[in-house]
């Protein structure tokens, strides 16, 4: 049988759907013969998803589907879903006035009705697209992968067809092996109904694969929603510079779906897939990377591909990322700015050292603020955001005033109007070291639901433990009422409000003590 491949990319924000762009890349060089068309539902209307989704299996009748689930967010610190899911939970569980906490609790609800209603939506179409394509072709069957499927697999097998194929993680070999005949099971994946996830299946090493140059040409020919993203000159598009994260930050889940190891794209290859857009009008990149550098030894390798980039005459371009700034030097920063930099992130989590060692950030904040300096010397004069998350493990009122103080010298570093404090409360992840601490707090149980938005499991999985939760839920709800278009910014001038700021060098310092078992507790104020 002819093997006809349909990637649909489930409903989600208009984000760049890089990851079945190079999917039906890297199959097409390997088999050339294979039809392939890639269907993105993020740019269809809402009302029109399900018949949509019955013309193009019509028109194409694929014998495989491939269906990318991005997101299953369950808590975001901005809007979404029909409103703000961070303000309504604090209005809801510590707002003291009762019609806020009324408020709170009609929009949480709101945003609970239409979480459970996105999850059955996503699920409908995944056995509505194999349904259709099994008239036309009785053996098709569906492999279900993406970011909200890595993290979710467990669950999610429990609602999807029979014979759906569930990976975890990067889906190129085991794409290739199925399309071979091989036996892919060995791949971070399993078989809803035939197979069961191995115990930690995705903590699994992924196959390492040799990464080219996407070829834009192929793509834009499979992909009639292509133009879609090309027409705002403010849309970024993702280019991905490596895949991989070698540290062992507490919460975060990125670690174990694209694996600790490293692997570098070539460099020529990445400028070559950016040319390729760059010709088609496009002059703003996302690096798409769970770091652009995510540690010091891989400086070399981001020095190489922006002079590259540099040398490619693509002058007029801007870029951002996701950035360790404990891992850049005077000539990484140089090129940054030369090469077009114009925002990037940095996710510090804490201005406390002690506590960024508590939570296994693996860095040095002294060493941050001279990489900064170093930036901002070699004329960087843009926007920074810097991602705060409070109340994570062992927060008091003394690692809060530190947090503010290192905050203040970001701000005299470059400016206060370009340094935006992104207030975060961590959604607890499975898989993470964050939830094996839950564990042995008696904090959650093994077999509990981490896609459960019910209330008795939300407010443990919204990670704002006591002491300090009501707290903070008092800060974030006066931040809203306040300035709730700056809503970052007033959380932190609420804080320095009530609590004054530390002295710098205590923010940056940090004893070497015995470790333990982390433990909430709060200072004297």
């Amino acid at each position: 049988m002819e093997n006809r491949i349909l990637y649909v990319r489930l409903p989600c924000n208009p984000i760049f759907p890089i990851g079945v762009v190079y999917l039906a890349d890297f199959v097409h060089k390997l088999f050339p013969e294979v039809e392939q068309q890639i269907f993105d539902m993020g740019t269809v209307p809402p009302l029109d998803f399900a018949q949509s989704l019955d013309a193009c299996v019509d028109r194409f009748q694929p014998t495989l589907l491939v269906f990318s689930w991005r997101d299953i967010q369950i808590y975001a610190p901005v809007g979404g879903r029909g409103g703000n899911p961070l303000q309504n939970a604090f209005e809801f569980y510590y707002a003291r006035n009762p019609l806020i906490k009324l408020r709170g609790a009609l929009g949480g609800l709101r945003i609970t009705t239409a979480y459970y209603g996105e999850l059955w939506r996503n699920l409908g179409l995944v056995k509505r697209g194999l349904k259709r394509a099994q008239t036309y072709h009785p053996e098709a069957r569906a492999i279900v992968g993406g970011g909200a499927v890595s993290v979710f697999y467990e669950q999610l097998g429990r609602s999807l067809p029979q014979g759906t194929i569930i990976s975890v993680g990067e889906g190129e070999v085991l794409l290739e092996k199925y399309l071979r005949g091989q036996d892919f099971r060995d791949e971070r994946c399993y078989v809803v109904g035939e197979t069961t996830p191995r115990d930690r299946l995705i903590h699994e090493k992924p196959t390492e694969i040799e990464k080219t140059a996407c070829d834009y040409d192929y793509i834009e020919r499979l992909w009639p929603e292509f133009q879609y993203y090309l027409q705002d000159q403010d849309f970024y598009i993702g280019v991905q510079t490596k895949r991989g994260c070698p540290h062992n930050c507490c919460y975060c889940v990125y670690t174990v779906i694209e694996g600790k190891q490293v692997r570098i794209n070539p460099a020529d290859e990445v400028v070559a897939e950016m040319r390729q857009l760059y010709d088609r009008g496009i002059r703003n990149f996302w690096f798409t990377d769970a770091q652009f550098i995510p540690a010091r030894r891989y400086i070399n390798d981001a020095i190489e591909l922006l002079q590259k980039i540099s040398e490619a005459g693509m002058e007029d371009i801007h870029w951002a990322a996701y950035i360790r700034a404990d891992n850049l030097n005077p000539e990484l920063c140089d090129l940054m700015v030369k090469t077009g930099m114009n925002y990037f992130e940095i996710g510090i989590t804490s201005g406390s050292q002690e506590l960024v060692r508590k939570m296994r950030m693996g860095y040095n904040l002294r060493v941050v603020l001279q990489n900064c300096r170093d930036l901002k010397a070699a004329g960087f004069n843009d926007l920074v955001s810097v991602n705060y998350s409070f109340n994570v493990i062992d927060e008091t009122y003394e690692t809060i005033r530190q947090t503010l103080a290192y905050h203040r010298e970001l701000e005299r570093i470059f400016g206060e109007d370009k340094v935006e404090p992104a207030i975060f409360f961590i959604g607890l992840q499975p898989h993470t070291h964050l939830e094996e601490y839950a564990f042995k707090e008696n904090i959650l149980k093994p077999g509990y639901d981490p896609m459960s938005l019910m209330p008795w499991t939300a407010r443990k999985l919204l990670w704002n433990p006591e002491p300090l939760g009501s707290f903070f839920g008092e800060v974030c709800l006066e931040a809203w009422q306040r300035n709730p278009n700056d809503f970052g910014r007033e959380v932190m001038r609420i804080l320095e409000e009530r609590l004054g700021c530390a002295e710098l060098e205590s923010a940056l310092s940090a004893p070497i003590l015995q470790e333990q078992q982390p433990r909430a507790k709060v200072s004297a104020n």
